[in-house]
């Protein structure tokens, strides 16, 4: 039951921070590489950790941190 609280918790919140860039043209590419990979990796922290927020919340920061190094490239 937990685990399904914090599956959807987590997908709901990835939905809102992806709806919430409104202004996505005009971010940067790191931005918007930041804004995907914490995304992606809190979905897969989440996955990885069995729903456990602190894997979350870790691969939403990690992702970030990827993202934006690799959005800074392009």
């Amino acid at each position: 039951m937990i685990r399904q609280i914090v599956k959807i918790t987590t997908a709901s919140a990835l939905i809102a921070v992806m709806a919430g860039c409104s202004t996505w043209d005009g971010m940067s590419s790191r931005q918007k590489g930041g804004v995907a990979g914490a995304g992606a990796g809190g979905v897969v922290g989440a996955a990885v950790s069995g729903g456990s927020v602190l894997g979350t919340v870790g691969g939403a920061a990690i992702g970030g941190v990827i993202g934006d190094q690799i959005g800074k490239r392009q």
